[in-house]
C-alpha cells in the first residue's frame, strides 16, 4: 500500500483536494450566489423547481466527491504513516468534520428527495417547508466545518 502511494503520491493529493474544493466551492456557490439569485424569481413554483433542479445536480456531483474523499484520505493516512504521527490527533478531527459534514448532506439529500416527492404532488408549501432548513442552517454549518477542514489539510502538509 505504502508502495502505491509513494507512486501516485500527488495524483492522490491532487484527488483529495480537487473533492474537497468541489463540494466546499458548489456549497459556497448556492448559498452565497445562487440562492439569493433564485429569490428574485416571482412566480414561486418556478422557483420551486428552480432550487430542487440546481439541488439535485450540485447533490449528485457530490457524491462521488465524498467517495473520492475517503478513499483518498485512506491513503494518505496509511501512506504518509500519520497514525504513528503526533499529528494523528489533527487527522483525527479532520476525519470526524468529514463525517459530520456527510450527515448533514444526507440530510440535505433526503430532505431535497422529499420535497421533490411532493413539488410532484402540487403540495408546492409542503415541498418549500422541506427545504426550509437548507439555506439558512445547513449549508452555513456545512460551509463552516468544510472550511475548518481545508485548513487542517493544509496545517497536516506542513504549509
Amino acid at each position: 500500500m505504502i508502495e502505491f502511494f509513494n507512486q501516485y503520491a500527488p495524483f492522490i493529493v491532487f484527488i483529495h483536494v480537487l473533492s474537497a474544493i468541489v463540494w466546499i466551492g458548489g456549497m459556497i456557490a448556492i448559498r452565497l450566489t445562487v440562492h439569493p439569485s433564485l429569490q428574485t424569481i416571482e412566480n414561486p413554483q418556478i422557483k420551486l423547481g428552480k432550487t430542487l433542479e440546481i439541488m439535485k445536480r450540485l447533490l449528485n456531483l457530490v457524491i462521488p466527491m465524498i467517495i473520492a474523499l475517503i478513499i483518498t484520505a485512506v491513503l494518505l493516512i496509511i501512506g504518509e504513516g500519520l497514525k504513528e504521527t503526533e499529528l494523528y490527533s489533527i487527522v483525527l478531527v479532520k476525519e470526524g468534520i468529514w463525517i459530520v459534514m456527510t450527515i448533514i448532506f444526507t440530510i440535505i439529500y433526503i430532505k431535497r428527495y422529499q420535497a421533490e416527492k411532493l413539488f410532484k404532488q402540487k403540495e408546492f408549501t409542503s415541498a418549500k417547508e422541506s427545504l426550509k432548513l437548507i439555506p439558512n442552517t445547513l449549508l452555513p454549518i456545512n460551509i463552516s466545518l468544510g472550511l475548518i477542514a481545508l485548513y487542517l489539510g493544509v496545517t497536516l502538509r506542513g504549509f
